[in-house]
């Protein structure tokens, strides 16, 4: 039973590092997180995130159903406990693709998880990177950029940290951190 946790600033290119890990790989399953922000166009609720209501959520905290959870950007984010587990007892590799509050979360609890810090190519990179996506207000990406910095300054917390410059670079260091399929 394999926990990874794919963790760095949003639009670093996480969720298209586990897409092609998921191509790669049969036994990878990607941990769903449950969030209080609003769905962007196209997803879908269970397969991209668990929308709930603020309310819903502060249960799911006072519930214990959760790993780990944050407020990032005035949203909470956090991971249902249950499906994980699940999950890992059946012998998937696990991925969580969070957060840098949840991973410290995570951390504490999983201590053999393999923590990994994905990094843009530069601040410059990223920038590009959200503007391009257009899920963003400019103020937003703004916000994100700045937390961006505060992220990639923990880096040191992280065993491994792979740069994100192509998909197929991050990979490529990605894979030997990685048990071997069963």
């Amino acid at each position: 039973m394999t926990l990874l946790m794919l963790v760095g600033p949003s639009g670093v290119g996480k969720g298209t590092i586990v897409k092609e890990l998921k191509a790669l790989r049969s036994d990878v399953w990607l941990s769903i997180s449950a969030t209080t922000r609003t769905p962007r166009e196209n997803e879908i609720h269970g397969v991209d995130y668990f929308f709930v209501t603020e309310s819903e959520f502060e249960q799911m905290i006072k519930d214990g159903e959760l790993l780990e959870w944050a407020q990032y950007t005035g949203n909470y984010y956090g991971t249902p406990k249950a499906p994980v587990l699940e999950k890992l007892r059946e012998g998937k590799l696990v991925v969580l693709e969070i957060e840098l509050a949840g991973a410290r979360q995570i951390k504490t609890q999983i201590p053999d998880v393999i923590d990994v810090m994905v990094i843009p190519p530069s601040l410059e990179a990223l920038a590009e990177r959200l503007t391009t996506r257009g899920t963003e207000t400019p103020s937003d990406r703004e916000a994100r950029l700045a937390i961006a910095q505060a992220e990639l300054a923990a880096r040191g917390e992280f065993r491994f940290q792979i740069e994100n410059d192509t998909v197929t670079e991050a990979i490529a260091q990605l894979l030997p951190l990685l048990p071997d399929q069963e």
